[in-house]
């Protein structure tokens, strides 16, 4: 008998068929054949699903899916990360093929709407033998109103031995999911303020209208996802909750999007590199063409070629004094990634104050220092020291028993472990006369940069490539001079047609004027400053800097923070004087608020300054993440408050997202009603063939307002002190 006929599923399915393979409480399946693997799959929208409407399913934590999808009305843009087990978060850009971003052709030309939008779904319960899959979400929850609504979705996997496996869904939608009107609101028996949805948006946009959500118009909508026995085939059916009569190209163009038919179906090809190549029809007259490509933050592979060694031709010196400490270094730092300032003698210890420049793993970096130093280093010593500075601040130490880790090196023991030969003590200051001392004076490099912006009136795509030039002289291991230079290569900012918005505000121009300064220049200096870096005690650090401290902002300030080894919280201030720069001049700076002109008020003196929190949840709903509290004066005058939370996979790959509240209204902030951003940061050596404690950094803010933003200081404590407490440099787990 093929089917094994149940009655059991709640809710959401009256009646379903499971096949004789039986279903385990976590959700795996234990068949007799090896049936195609069964993923979920993204929507056109982003996000995982069938076509256009949402499932119950999640996918694997740390799934990141890009994705393209395009028919005759709309274009998707589309990024979808699982970020936690029980939460998908999806950013999506829209081009509308029908609409204009604006009427005035001075100010967008024929550039297409460009609508910016922010999905989450969040998983209430998993998938059981019994139970399905259940989540509830809300599609552009933080945008304009062009696709928001709500949905609650239950889906159920069924396997059969001969024909392959199903993903059934049944869910009930509001909003653009629910625009069919098949069933009665259920909430409208709660409330009548569920029983009718508000046109329009709260404030300039991109705000949560909690007001809208679950209310208007409702439909039922269901589907079925087909993994056909030819693994990298997959098949969809789908019943759609939405009419399409409340689309922007209907209400605010002449465009016809009504349905032939409820019913959407679709195909999908899954290449073996994780990309997916997807053809639908939908309405029963639209086709629509997408691919993703996939991955997994969590399982980024990381294959080395690092296979240096300590020299094991090296004889030991006598004495400390024969010891050749220029080529000991030059060692140590091609093997361990250790490069030592000053090396000093107490007792029996020798201790190396230096900086890691290659390896996350400090266990790993320390029995790679442990094999050199061993090999160079007379019989007399017994401990080797390693000192980690940052800018001068001693941030971590580590005794290595020369004893311990020849035991271990030997194998004299059962399963030995590196981590048995070290000991971790508060990294102090020394004050004694070193027996070596290597301290490189002058540094500088050159790196690619790229900037880039999404979604603007003069062209959806807009960038700027160019080389950052850096250098520094540092008169001692705490007093540096430094600086940077942008050299512009290839941009198309010769679109950009406008400065500051026309939008009423009068707020300073803080960062509405970035445009006069990298659009108008082929070269300019984004930095120059001198800085002083201080301790005190185990646990403060401190750091004095003034002069051109950004591309749009002079001043001096100070920067204090406390933060204890391993501890998963730190808490810090900062106080700056600043002045707003002249973008027609090198060094100059705005001496009034009307200096630029244009009815345009500018920051010519000013001050900012914040109150921070940093705290490491130890919480399970939350791990690996990382919350940080700014609270003060922003750069427009504005107080208040400004959110950070990123979340840590286990290659070390960041996602983070950020929100500034102050007491700006949004009428007064403009577009966007508060300032709000995404970053993206990712260790080198998830890139790269060569290990790297160094990181590529990735940063969207939707738009650039004037409200809610921070100074953008060339240091962080919480960055250089990152060794204290590791969060950046946290080793690879997988």
């Amino acid at each position: 008998m093929l089917f094994r006929h149940y009655c059991v599923l709640p809710v959401a399915f009256s009646c379903s068929f499971l096949s004789g393979t039986l279903l385990a409480k976590d959700g795996d399946y234990f068949a007799p054949f090896q049936a195609a693997e069964f993923t979920p799959s993204q929507t056109d929208f982003g996000g995982v699903g069938l076509m256009q409407m949402p499932t119950g399913r999640m996918a694997e934590e740390g799934n990141f899916s890009f994705g393209y999808n395009t028919n005759n009305d709309y274009q998707f843009y589309t990024l979808s990360l699982q970020l936690m087990p029980w939460l998908e978060t999806t950013v999506r850009y829209t081009q509308v093929n029908d609409l204009l971003y604006s009427n005035s052709e001075e100010f967008s030309g024929d550039t297409k709407l460009a609508d910016k939008g922010i999905d989450a779904k969040i998983r209430l319960w998993q998938e059981s033998y019994w139970l399905p899959e259940v989540s509830v979400g809300m599609r552009d929850l933080g945008g304009t109103g062009l696709f928001d609504g709500e949905y609650v979705a239950a889906t159920k996997r069924f396997s059969t031995e001969k024909l392959g496996q199903f993903d059934l869904t049944l869910g009930m939608g509001w909003g653009y999911l629910g625009t069919r009107g098949n069933v009665t609101n259920p909430l409208c028996s709660v409330g009548d303020r569920f029983c009718d949805r508000i046109s329009g948006f709260e404030g300039n946009g991109g705000s949560f209208d909690v007001q809208r959500w679950f209310t208007g118009s409702a439909a039922l909508y269901g589907g079925i996802e087909y993994q056909t026995p030819y693994s990298p085939l997959r098949l969809k059916l789908e019943y759609d909750g939405n009419d399409y009569s409340q689309d922007a190209p209907v209400t605010r163009g002449s465009a016809d999007l009504t349905p032939d038919s409820p019913w959407n179906i679709g195909a999908l090809y899954r290449f073996d590199n994780g990309a997916d190549l997807k053809l639908s029809y939908e309405r029963g007259n639209t086709w629509t063409l997408g691919f993703n490509f996939s991955t997994n933050f969590n399982h980024l592979p990381t294959n080395w070629l690092d296979e240096l060694e300590a020299d094991s031709q090296v004889e030991p010196a006598s004495t400390l004094n024969d010891v050749n400490w220029q080529s000991l270094g030059a060692e140590l730092y091609s093997v361990a990634g250790y490069a030592p300032r000053a090396v000093y003698q107490e007792d029996d210890t020798v201790t190396l104050v230096t900086k890691q420049s290659k390896y996350r793993d400090r266990d790993l970096a320390a029995e790679k220092a442990a094999s050199v130093l061993s090999n160079h280093l007379p019989e007399g010593v017994e401990n080797y020291q390693l000192v980690e500075e940052e800018n001068g601040l001693p941030v971590k130490s580590t005794i290595i028993s020369a004893e311990a880790y020849e035991n271990f090196a030997q194998v004299n023991y059962i399963a030995p472990k590196i981590a048995d030969a070290l000991t971790e003590v508060d990294p102090e200051i020394i004050s004694s006369e070193p027996l070596y001392e290597d301290f490189d004076h002058f540094r500088y490099g050159f790196a690619p940069h790229l900037s880039q912006a999404f979604g603007n009136p003069e062209s959806f795509y807009l960038y700027n490539i160019g080389i950052k030039g850096n250098a520094s002289y540092w008169f001692n291991p705490n007093l540096t001079l430094s600086s940077s230079v942008y050299i512009n290569l290839l941009d198309n900012y010769d679109q950009l047609n406008y400065v500051a918005p026309s939008d009423g505000t009068s707020n300073y121009r803080v960062r509405t004027l970035v445009r006069a300064y990298v659009s108008e220049n082929d070269a300019y200096l984004t930095n120059l400053q001198l800085t002083w870096f201080q301790k005190y005690g185990q646990n403060w650090y401190q750091q004095f800097y003034g002069g051109y401290l950004e591309t749009m902002f002079a001043g001096v300030g100070s920067e204090v923070l406390y933060r204890r080894p391993n501890s998963n919280w730190a808490i810090g201030a900062d106080v700056n004087l600043i002045s707003q720069r002249d973008p027609n001049e090198v060094f100059g700076t705005f001496s009034s608020e009307d200096a630029y002109g244009n009815d345009t008020k500018v920051l010519a003196k000013g001050s900012t300054g914040h109150l921070s929190l940093y705290y490491m949840p130890d919480w399970s709903l939350f791990e690996d993440t990382l919350f940080r509290l700014d609270m003060g004066k922003f750069l427009a005058a504005d107080v208040g408050a400004r959110l950070d939370f990123s979340k840590q996979f286990d290659s070390g790959v960041i996602v983070g997202a950020y929100a500034s509240i102050t007491d700006m209204s949004a009428e007064e902030f403009g577009e966007g009603s508060f300032t709000k951003g995404f970053y993206l940061s990712i260790p080198f050596d998830s890139l790269s063939v060569r290990p790297s404690n160094t990181r590529a950094n990735i940063g969207w803010q939707p738009i650039t307002r004037d409200g809610g933003q921070k100074l953008g200081k060339k240091y962080s404590l919480f960055g250089l002190t990152d060794p204290v407490s590791p969060w950046y440099q946290r080793p690879n787990q997988n």
